[in-house]
């Protein structure tokens, strides 16, 4: 009898041990010191600039166009040819919607 609650014991000691949650490198990454691992300048350059996008940025008449195009006329285009199709097709979930 007590072999067995020992055994128990021992079992929900190492249950609890198991449960631990894993354990993360916040900035270094999944590399450890051992590994070796050189940093690519490339790779690097690419990252810095990608962080300062938006202080490098500015629009202009250049540039205007396509920004016009991707954030209105794009979007506004995919929805206004699905409407029209499921208006064509009447679809319920067009008739439902109370638009119809």
């Amino acid at each position: 009898m007590m072999n067995h609650l020992l055994a128990r014991t021992g079992l929900r000691v190492a249950a609890r041990s198991m449960q631990r949650t894993q354990r993360r490198k916040m900035g270094d990454g999944p590399y450890t010191d051992k590994m070796h691992v050189k940093p690519n300048k490339f790779v690097e350059e690419w990252n810095g600039r990608r962080e300062i996008t938006e202080m490098a940025f500015e629009v202009n008449p250049s540039n205007l166009g396509a920004i016009a195009f991707c954030c209105v006329l794009f979007p506004y285009g995919i929805y206004h040819f699905t409407r029209k199709e499921l208006m064509m097709k009447g679809d319920p979930r067009y008739k439902n919607s109370g638009l119809a």
